[in-house]
């Protein structure tokens, strides 16, 4: 019994050091000169044209996304980053910019990492979508909250301007991470892994 009581005492210390240590941790990243960064680590899951806010098919039939697109842009990309674990967990601003808008919006905490094909939970979970105004337009950087990840801290305000690789905010466990842009060349693709402020 003494020696389960240990190995609980162990397995509690051990994974309260993951988290500080690995897991909340912010590297300093140096940031490129050019081109849109990477608001997030993890894996690009989806990258979905949307021309004119028209509904988009992504489960199940037909789902409107012009709700996060409209205030962006007409056309351009909606694109979905799974984030784990190992993922660090600062977003950073995509360009130097100003925060137009910082809006909490209530929803579901579905599945955002495992098995998240079909999208759902980047249509319907808990997220704060963050609207900058940059050089190549409007912006829309989403933290998505999951199943365990239903903490979101954003670090910014409206009005607040903000310099390329900037920390915007903070999902406290793995989730999603949606950027909006207007359309403009990508240099990624499905499938492919990304760095926060170096992809």
């Amino acid at each position: 019994m003494l020696n389960e009581i240990y190995v609980l005492i162990l397995i509690i210390i051990a994974t309260v050091l993951f988290y500080c240590f690995w897991f909340l941790r912010n590297p300093e990243v140096k940031i490129p000169t050019d081109g849109i960064i990477s608001p997030a680590d993890g894996k690009i899951l989806k990258i979905i044209e949307f021309k004119n806010n028209e509904p988009i098919d992504i489960f199940k039939g037909k789902r409107k996304f012009s709700a996060i697109t409209e205030n962006v842009a007409k056309n351009g990309y909606i694109v979905v980053i799974v984030m784990n674990i190992f993922n660090i967990h600062w977003q950073k601003a995509p360009l130097n910019g100003e925060i137009l808008s910082v809006k909490h919006v209530k929803g579901k905490f579905l599945n955002a990492v495992f098995g998240s094909d079909d999208l759902r939970a980047t249509a319907e979970n808990e997220r704060c979508e963050i609207l900058m105004d940059t050089s190549k337009g409007k912006i829309k950087v989403i933290p998505v909250a999951g199943v365990i990840a239903r903490r979101i801290c954003p670090l910014i305000k409206s009005g607040q301007k903000v310099g390329k690789g900037e920390n915007i905010s903070l999902i406290k466990l793995g989730s999603q991470v949606v950027v909006i842009l207007p359309k403009t060349e990508l240099k990624i693709k499905e499938g492919d892994k990304v760095k926060v402020g170096k992809t």
